[in-house]
């Protein structure tokens, strides 16, 4: 067994949640994951457990570490990443229910759209707080969630004496520091950290929820990623495997942890240039740079959200992983292709696409649950135009091409919004599952016509997680560590030949907007 120092990324995502062990110069020694449940009582409502996902996120740390063959107490640092989902706990600090059942279905998952209809009333009041959303609320965040709870569930709101943010809740359950991220505050709960600034109390009466600062144990500032949280508590420690002297950093939202262990090492050179892709089971977009850019349509722009120094803007797809998940279970077709069916239809589509386009008259729109960049639009739902009466199995290798092409689009919309707000982007930072798709690398590449910077980083969303972790022992210089580690990366550079295809397809893609993606 080691006892040279380590440190401990978490990442908790949608299904899973997984721990990494790292050595003090970012190498990964070993990682392991445990799956998460999900519940879905009623459309539109997607729910966790906390103490489900705290199984898991043991499990996993036990795994890694025994994996690494590191000694507990060598294990010195750790920090998270995180979904954007929201933890609620009653006044005694225990998990409280939405839903029965054998969980505690005790979290808001970030996909639940429950709270559209108090997202467009937040909305609809013109509040300044909204000059950092993009211009409008979305239902994924935290105060229409709970403005949904106050309305629908009265009994169930007056219980509630800590709601936070997953990561924020990590922190809380590992160390009992009530103390939040900037991250999880700026980009989720209409927190301004900019100096003077803070919580908008006239905004917060506009929509009934003055009592929420109070309620949800919201504190009056935040804390920097990487900032030291304390030390874990016994009981934490004893749960995890690790010792009391193991000292938790400040957190961050899981697409804020790729952007870093990807973008961070690119900041300081032309960042106006560099957009961090983060695609999984959604896909967030993420850029920084030192100026304030406000972008009609996409989140931000966001003081410190990343780092010190920068102000992140952010873009999304809330689903795009989970839409070729869900186009292989929806196609008979889908179970023809064996165990990996994305690898399987990857290398074929690759191989007729060298012929041509593989489905010129097949066209996806992907927001099957609204867009939320750059139309920032909830109710917008999925199209799929195009189909013959080919076999199922052409048809839904047909379908699957076009939405491949379709997330990528949808990027690329997102990119040309950015470009017209203060940004030049023509560098992209891949990461997460779309980054191991050979496909899906090639059409970031073809299909906005920028460069695809791939990090040689196993897991940059965990890399992002372990510079949190290292940021403390840097007074929380998270920049500096991220430079400092920087992992070798290659560069993937587009094709011109696929120039004209992609241009055409993109065409009729906007096409299915009816003019509001120009």
């Amino acid at each position: 067994m080691s006892y040279q120092e380590h440190v401990l990324g978490i990442d908790i995502g949608t299904g899973s949640a997984r721990a990494g062990i790292f050595n003090q110069d970012g190498v990964m020694l070993a990682e392991a994951k445990a799956p998460i449940g999900m519940h879905r009582p009623a459309e539109h409502h997607v729910e966790q457990s906390s103490t489900n996902i705290w199984r898991a996120v043991c499990r996993a740390t036990h795994r890694a570490r025994e994996a690494a063959g590191v000694a507990a107490r060598s294990v010195t640092r750790m920090s998270v990443s995180a979904t954007c989902s929201l933890v609620l706990l009653d006044k005694a600090y225990r998990p409280l229910a939405l839903s029965p059942g054998d969980e505690s279905w005790d979290i808001i998952v970030w996909m639940d759209h429950r709270a559209t209809r108090e997202a467009a009333e937040c909305s609809a009041t013109g509040s300044a707080v909204l000059a950092s959303l993009g211009g409008s609320m979305s239902p994924e965040m935290q105060v229409p969630k709970l403005k949904w709870l106050k309305r629908h569930r009265p009994e169930l709101y007056a219980q509630i004496g800590y709601a936070g943010d997953l990561g924020d809740w990590l922190g809380f359950h590992c160390t009992g520091s009530f103390e939040r991220s900037v991250c999880m505050l700026a980009c989720k709960w209409t927190f301004d950290p900019r100096p003077g600034q803070g919580w908008d109390y006239d905004f917060l009466a506009q929509i009934d929820m003055q009592d929420v600062i109070e309620r949800a144990k919201l504190p009056d500032n935040a804390l920097p990623v990487g900032e030291d949280l304390g030390p874990l508590t016994e009981a934490a420690a004893r749960d995890l495997g690790l010792t009391t002297e193991c000292r938790f950093s400040v957190g961050m939202i899981d697409a804020y942890a790729g952007a870093l262990g990807t973008l961070g090492r690119s900041l300081t050179q032309d960042p106006e240039t560099r957009l961090a892709v983060i695609g999984g089971t959604s896909t967030c977009h993420i850029g920084a740079q030192p100026k304030r850019c406000e972008v009609p349509g996409i989140w931000g722009p966001y003081s410190s959200a990343l780092c010190d120094g920068f102000v992140a803007n952010e873009g999304g797809q809330s689903i795009t992983g989970a839409l070729l998940d869900h186009l292989v279970a929806m196609f008979s077709a889908g179970s023809e292709f064996g165990d990996d069916v994305h690898g399987a239809l990857s290398g074929m589509l690759l191989e007729r696409l060298e012929n041509g386009d593989p489905a010129p008259d097949t066209h996806v729109c992907p927001d099957f649950i609204g867009n939320r960049s750059p139309l920032a639009d909830p109710d917008i739902r999925g199209v799929i135009s195009g189909l013959t009466l080919d076999t199922p199995r052409e048809s839904f290798i047909k379908v699957y091409w076009a939405a491949a092409t379709a997330l990528v689009y949808g990027t690329r919309a997102i990119i040309e919004r950015l470009n017209a707000h203060g940004y030049s982007i023509d560098t992209l930072h891949l990461s997460g599952g779309h980054g191991r798709s050979a496909l899906l690398r090639k059409l970031y590449a073809d299909g906005t016509g920028c460069r695809v910077v791939l990090s040689e980083a196993p897991e940059p969303v965990l890399m992002g997680a372990a510079v949190a972790a290292l940021g403390a022992r840097e007074g929380g210089n998270v920049l500096g560590v991220a430079k400092g580690l920087a992992p070798g990366e290659q560069v993937l550079e587009p094709d011109p030949s696929m120039q004209a295809m992609h241009a055409t397809r993109y065409q009729a893609f906007k096409a299915l907007y009816a003019g509001r993606l120009d």
